[in-house]
């Protein structure tokens, strides 16, 4: 059997503007006359899907050899990293060799990316502290990591290599910020960056099931009480809970014996126990932060007796211990913060240790003369959330009221109705629409109306009620790209139960999404969701869509095609509310991945059309991801 596929894919390979509109099962079908027999027809049939799929496999090899080659000529070292590696990983199964060396590549890019990046930072931290002599730290993502992520699964002597290279690295940015790192010790939000780093990449071990390894390079970073320990003692105790508990234990321990700990440090090490994945701290002028890594998670009922009462004698030893003047207090919290963690923490100790629970209240009346009266007699939802539960038989319009009759100014009433808004739209309660309007402030009302309508469009998939979900992005004041989920979602709802309604809410969607500017990614992204939904009901308009996408793509700078995410956030004088919707349709994975399942030699014209660099290789990527990959839907086609 010859067929003049794989001369076609080599060409459009090298010369991206050629045109070809074979499909290689179809040619193999019209090649190939039935034979008279059922059982050699049987056999031919058999025959000729191996062949067609040996074909395909050649082409994806070839496919990611080339984009390989291609990415050492990228301008960015970050993003020649992740291809190289990412190229790697898809191509292992098919050639090891081959790809221990783009393994290898990838490194020496990422090690020069993080270089670059780590010297920008450093120049970062000399401005700061010419203008002003403070130093803020910011997180930054190592390349290193999500490489060595892909080769730890693939090659443990390979891994083990880079490890102990990116250890040596470790250590060596340890020392060299080991005074910025102490001013950020025990209390900060987030880690210190180079305590940061090692947690990030263990976190990434943890979730591909390399728990030896994880707790290997995590180690040294869980001596400190901040987000990014504490989440990831949280996600491992979810797959091992004795070596979480020990670590828990042990950082317990040096909690206790350090004279710096404060009351951030107590409401942080509560987060294990009673609140995973939720971590709420408080500021010196009783203003909170509240992080949430996930939906609400129920407090592990499993914890040892032990450690438990072991977490209320440090924590009652830390908030007990005397507070200095207020001038002088140099806490993260200072004394507005220590008494609302008190008050906070307090019903836990009722209910765990009441013994305790009396001192404390003392210590919250001694701390009351300077806190302000709004804090003390107010309701700040950060200090109830995840530890108690909603109360559902009190009126929340009474507690709101009491708060509204005690408020001087019409800035502290807008900030208790857009707080009530923001907490009752989250649930799904009508009366929350009402509160947004109340707001004076026009700005304020604005943002809050905006954040609160997405939250009811959230809500509404969540339940998936359609109908209301439909409503809402019609009618809601959304941002485009939050009305084209609002429509995705709503779509993929329908598609079991109604797929001409489901066609008709995309044609809404792609309405919506070419109303967003042609320089705006957002274009982009929100055409990319409207195709990949669209391939389910029709494969035609899915196709037209995604031309449409890359057009769009090659108008704007910022489109990478790996964005599968909405974000969403309001701060007012009282809270910060942050939002990370998953938007797995926004990605070009996906959408690329049925293209290549429908037609591959039409997808790879495709991806080959993007001009900028990512979203090329993003494509390439996912198209030889869909031939390569094995499994029930590997080779089928959309729907299917």
């Amino acid at each position: 059997m010859n067929h003049p596929f794989l001369s076609l894919v080599v060409c459009l390979v090298c010369a991206p503007s050629m045109v070809v509109s074979a499909q290689i099962v179809s040619d193999t079908e019209r090649a190939q006359p039935a034979t008279k027999t059922r059982g050699a027809t049987k056999t031919k049939n058999t025959g000729e899907t191996d062949a067609v799929a040996a074909q395909r496999r050649v082409v994806a090899v070839s496919l990611l050899t080339a984009l390989a080659d291609e990415a050492r000529s990228f301008r960015d070292q970050t993003r020649r990293a992740r291809v190289q590696a990412q190229a790697a990983d898809a191509l292992w199964e098919a050639d090891e060799e081959r790809a221990r060396e783009l393994f290898r590549r990838a490194w020496e890019a990422a090690e020069i990316a993080d270089a670059e990046t780590a010297k920008q930072q450093q120049e970062e931290l000399r401005k700061q502290r010419e203008a002003s002599g403070a130093v803020v730290m910011r997180r930054r993502r190592e390349v290193r990591n999500d490489v060595l992520r892909l080769v730890a699964k693939r090659d443990a002597k390979l891994g083990e290599e880079f490890l102990k290279a990116l250890f040596e690295d470790s250590e060596r940015e340890t020392n060299e910020l080991a005074a910025e790192m102490r001013r950020n010790s025990l209390n900060s939000f987030n880690a210190p960056a180079a305590a940061a780093r090692r947690l990030r990449l263990a976190m990434l071990l943890l979730e591909d099931g390399d728990i030896e390894r994880a707790l290997q390079f995590a180690g040294p970073a869980l001596d400190q009480v901040n987000i990014d320990s504490i989440f990831f003692l949280s996600a491992l105790r979810e797959k091992n809970r004795q070596a979480a508990d020990a670590g828990f234990g042990t950082l317990l321990a040096r909690v206790a014996r350090d004279p710096a700990s404060d009351a951030n440090t107590v409401a942080g090490l509560s987060s294990y126990l009673f609140t995973p994945f939720l971590y709420v701290t408080f500021e010196a002028d009783g203003g909170s932060n509240a992080q949430q890594q996930r939906g609400q998670t129920p407090a592990p009922a499993d914890i040892p007796t032990g450690l438990r009462d072991n977490f209320f004698r440090v924590a009652a030893a830390i908030l007990l211990r005397p507070s200095p003047p207020p001038e002088q207090d140099q806490s993260s919290a200072g004394r507005s913060g220590k008494y609302l963690v008190i008050k906070r923490l307090l019903p836990l100790f009722e209910q765990y240790a009441p013994q305790r629970a009396a001192e404390l209240r003392t210590q919250m009346t001694a701390l009351a003369a300077d806190v302000s009266d709004r804090m003390r007699q107010g309701e700040n939802r950060a200090v109830t959330r995840g530890i108690l539960p909603d109360d559902t038989s009190a009126d929340p319009r009474q507690r709101m009221q009491e708060r509204l009759d005690r408020a001087k100014t019409s800035d502290e009433r807008d900030a208790i109705y857009a707080d009530y808004a923001v907490a009752l739209a989250g649930r799904g309660e009508p009366d929350g629409r009402e509160l947004v309007d109340k707001i004076e402030d026009t700005e304020l009302r604005k943002r809050v109306r905006a954040h609160t309508d997405f939250q009811w469009a959230q809500y509404a998939i969540r339940n998936k009620d359609v109908d209301e979900a439909l409503r809402t992005a019609k009618a809601a004041d959304l941002t485009s790209i939050q009305r084209v989920w609002t429509f995705t979602r709503a779509a993929r709802l329908l598609l079991n139960s109604d797929r001409s309604k489901a066609a008709q809410v995309l044609e809404d969607a792609a309405t919506e999404a070419r109303r967003i500017g042609t320089s705006d990614p957002d274009r982009a992204r929100a055409l990319v969701a409207v195709a990949t939904v669209l391939a389910e009901v029709d494969r035609v308009r899915a196709w037209e869509t995604i031309s449409d996408a890359v057009k769009a793509a090659n108008s704007s700078e910022g489109f990478t095609g790996e964005d599968s995410f909405i974000f969403a956030r309001l701060q007012t004088k009282q809270m910060v509310e942050v939002t990370n919707v998953s938007a797995e349709d926004f990605d070009l994975l996906g959408a690329f991945k049925w293209l290549a399942r429908d037609d591959l030699l039409r997808s790879i014209q495709q991806a080959k059309s993007f001009t900028a660099e990512t979203p090329r290789a993003v494509a390439t990527l996912a198209i030889a991801r869909s031939v390569l990959e094995k499994g029930p839907d590997a080779g089928s086609s959309p729907g299917q």
